[in-house]
This record gives structure tokens, C-alpha cells and sequence, in this order.
């Protein structure tokens, strides 16, 4: 790729100091004044032109991570792929990179497997480092020595067009780091630009390579998408690229079944709302997240269990396991999250059953609210549904001796629905006779059956 570099000076470009955190600026003095050049790169640089608040800001030096430790004793090196410095402050963390090479000359650490990089750390210059950069708008650097920009690859001007560009051949950098279409994808999301047609024309060749990724690291990458206040985006983008069948193929496929527009506005009313509470602070559960991506799958896969015959217990806990199992396989789910999805999963037929004593033992549950709010976002997929979420909605607001009264009377519950959870027509199911129960002495426990869940 030919550089052209370009020098924006501080008159021309809207950075200012004062937007830049205090321990970037000490990094950037500390490394410049003992002779390096430091430069504020990658997002910081990109947000800050576009007028954004950085969270994060990344340091690119020609200091090695070695020199950088000896400058800084609040600073430890980690890293096996990429070496890198972060030095402390407090809560807040600034990575700080040497200048990645190009070539290695044998003095570097360099390991490629299948054209994909597993280990690198080969230094070189700035103009390298800017050319092993992914997109154009990342490549753009903050120098301290004069407050200048300086610009490499064409990014300012892809900036000032608001359109993501990759840096040099879409093919070989995608082949080399697959993720990088998911990465393509999420900035398109969070800073409404468009991916320039060819860095998103591989996309239906290579999308499958992100099955070779690791799906701990997909996972990762999931939250970036999700969970970071640009999720709704990220997911209608996923879905209009393909990406969204290679990392969440349960979930395209429900999409794609006849008649799931309710599924849809399920998913995309879950991110809106998560979109807003990381807006107004609040916390977020990924949990929550793979319960929505996945119902669908679930759903359908015990509906077609119960209708076979299998007892509706036994055949939402077998969907469960299967649709989790089938998930982790291409992005991995942490037991302590895929525990609370399958819980929310399973509380979904109980707010079906509204006796008095049910009632009171499903808001016991530690899991209730999650299930709940769950519920609420699932009254989109029937009027049935809608007018249980509407009935458990009346319930809360009630003062608990006041519910248990109404529960008393049966003047609140409503005929329980089906729990097949169907959206169509259902179709009877024979009964089954009940076997008798044997005589229970003086003091001891009934057996609680269904109760027992």
C-alpha cells in the first residue's frame, strides 16, 4: 500500500488537551521528553475528531515495552500475541504499544498458522505501524511534540465521509484475523458509518472463517456488540451482512422461519431497551441477551417435543440444553450466564399456572424479576401472551395480603394457557390417568409433583 502522509496542524483539526485524560497526557510527556516519539492513537484519536468522549486511550511510541517499564513504575507489561505496556493510574489503565514491523529481520517474534497471526511482535516505524492498522479512521495519530494529526492512509478524509475503510487487501486482512468482520461491522454501528463495498463484499466468502475463532474470544466480542449502547445496530447490521447466521446460526434461522416477526421485534425490543439503560448508566446481564437471541430456537424446539408427547418439563429443560450447547460452539457462554438464560427459559411456562400458592412460590423465585421482564418483552408474540404479562403486571403492583385475598377468591387468576406456549391453534392432549396415591401416615410430607419444580 503507498503512504501518503498528511499533516493536519492545530489550527485545522478540533482535538484539544483538555478532552484527553490526565494519564495519557503524563504518558505522552514522559515518553517525549525522554527522547521517544508518542503518539495518541487508534478510537481516541477517531472519537475525538468526531467530537466524541474516548473511554480508553492508546499510546503508540518506538519505545519498547522494556524502555516504556523503566520510565514508569506504576507499569507492567503483559501480553503473549502482542507485547504491550499498560501503565496505571488509579481505575485508569493506558495501554502503550511499540510500532508494529512489517517484516521481521530475525530479531522479532513473528508466528503465523494458516495466514492467521497467533503471535507478533516485530517492531518497526510509525509508517509501518500505520499501514498493520485495520481501518483507515484507526490510523490516525495525535502527535504531543506539536498537537498535530498526522494521517497516513486517507483515514481524515474517510472520516470527514463517514465510511470505514480497511487498510490494504480486504482478503488477506479478514484471512489474517476473521474477527475483523465483526469489528467492521460493530464501528459501522457505533459511529453510523457505512463499510465501503470492498471491505464488506468478503463477507459472504469468509463469514465462515469466524467458526476457526475462538469462541471465548467471540464472546468478547458479542458484549462489544451488544452490550455497549449500540446493540440494536449492531444486530440489524449483522443481520443485513450475514454475519449474524455465522456466530448466532440458531438465531438466523428462526428469523428466517414463516411467520417469526414477532421474534424479531422481541430481539430488537430487547437491545432497544438495553441501548437506553446503557445510555442512563444502568447495568446490563449478557444473560438477558442470550435468552433473547436464543428463545426462538428454544421455543420451537420444545413445542416440537411437547406436540411428539413428551412431558412439558422434560422436554423445555432437553431444548435448553441442546440450544446452549449448540450456542457455545461458536460463541462461548460462561456457566455462571448460561445457568440464569436456561432459568429464565424454564420460569416461562410457571407463569401460566395462577393459583395462589403457585403465584406466591414463582415470586419467591431468585430469578423472578429477570423472568418477568422477559415475559413483558414477550407480549408482542400474541394477544395470550400479552394479556398474562398484562395480568402479572396487575399482580406486582398489589399489596401481598391483597393479592393472596383476590388469589383467595379466584377473583384475579384467569384460566391458565397452554403450556406449550404455541402462538397458533392447540390441539388437545389426551388425558392421562392419574395414578392413585398411596395413604400418607400422621406427619408425614405429601409428595409435591408438579410443585416441585
Amino acid at each position: 500500500m503507498n503512504l501518503n502522509l498528511r499533516i493536519i496542524p492545530r489550527e485545522k483539526h478540533n482535538i484539544s488537551r483538555k478532552n484527553i485524560s490526565s494519564g495519557a497526557l503524563r504518558v505522552l510527556y514522559r515518553l517525549n521528553e525522554a527522547g521517544y516519539q508518542a503518539f495518541l492513537v487508534g478510537g481516541a484519536v477517531r472519537d475525538l475528531l468526531l467530537d466524541g468522549h474516548p473511554k480508553d486511550f492508546d499510546i503508540a511510541t518506538d519505545a519498547t515495552p522494556e524502555q516504556v517499564k523503566s520510565l514508569f513504575r506504576n507499569c507492567r507489561l503483559i501480553g503473549r500475541r502482542f507485547r504491550l505496556a499498560h501503565v496505571m493510574f488509579g481505575p485508569e489503565v493506558i495501554e502503550v504499544a511499540t510500532f508494529r514491523g512489517l517484516s521481521d529481520d530475525g530479531t522479532g517474534d513473528r508466528h503465523i498458522v494458516d495466514g492467521r497471526l497467533i503471535r507478533d511482535n516485530v517492531y518497526g516505524g510509525i509508517d509501518e505501524d500505520a499501514i498493520r492498522r485495520d481501518f483507515t479512521v484507526n490510523a490516525l495519530y495525535y502527535d504531543i511534540a506539536d498537537f498535530s494529526v498526522r494521517d497516513y492512509t486517507g483515514g481524515y478524509e474517510d472520516l470527514t465521509r463517514r465510511e470505514l475503510c480497511l487498510i490494504g487487501d480486504p482478503d488477506q486482512r479478514y484471512r489474517e484475523d476473521p474477527v475483523r468482520m465483526l469489528r467492521a461491522v460493530r464501528l459501522s454501528a457505533k459511529l453510523g458509518f457505512t463499510i465501503a463495498p470492498d471491505a464488506q463484499a468478503p463477507f459472504a466468502t469468509l463469514g465462515a472463517l469466524l467458526a476457526e475463532a475462538p469462541p471465548a474470544r467471540l464472546f468478547d466480542e458479542t458484549l462489544k456488540l451488544f452490550l455497549a449502547g449500540h446493540g440494536l445496530a449492531s444486530f440489524r447490521r449483522l443481520d443485513e451482512t450475514g454475519l449474524l447466521q455465522e456466530i448466532f446460526p440458531l438465531t438466523a434461522k428462526s428469523l428466517v422461519r414463516s411467520g417469526e416477526d414477532n421474534l424479531r421485534n422481541l430481539i430488537e425490543g430487547a437491545l432497544k431497551n438495553t441501548d437506553a439503560r446503557v445510555r442512563e448508566g444502568k447495568s446490563v446481564t449478557p444473560a438477558f441477551l442470550f435468552a433473547t437471541l436464543l428463545w426462538g430456537a428454544v421455543r420451537a424446539m420444545a413445542q416440537r417435543a411437547v406436540t411428539a408427547g413428551t412431558d412439558p418439563g422434560v422436554a423445555w429443560q432437553n431444548a435448553s440444553d441442546r440450544v446452549i450447547a449448540e450456542q457455545v460452539a461458536r460463541v462461548a457462554i460462561p456457566r455462571r450466564f448460561s445457568i440464569t438464560v436456561q432459568e429464565i427459559w424454564a420460569l416461562q411456562p410457571r407463569f401460566e399456572q395462577r393459583s395462589r400458592k403457585r403465584v406466591f412460590r414463582l415470586l419467591t423465585h431468585p430469578r423472578f424479576r429477570a423472568a418477568y421482564d422477559f415475559l413483558v418483552l414477550r407480549a408482542v408474540e400474541s394477544p395470550q401472551i400479552k394479556e398474562l404479562a398484562q395480568w402479572w403486571t396487575d399482580a406486582l403492583a398489589l399489596p401481598e395480603h391483597e393479592l393472596a385475598e383476590r388469589l383467595g377468591v379466584n377473583s384475579l387468576a384467569a384460566p391458565p394457557l397452554a403450556t406449550t406456549l404455541d402462538d397458533g391453534p392447540k390441539k388437545k392432549r389426551p388425558r392421562r390417568r392419574r395414578a392413585k396415591r398411596p395413604a400418607i401416615a400422621d406427619g408425614a410430607s405429601a409428595p409435591s409433583g408438579a410443585d416441585n419444580e
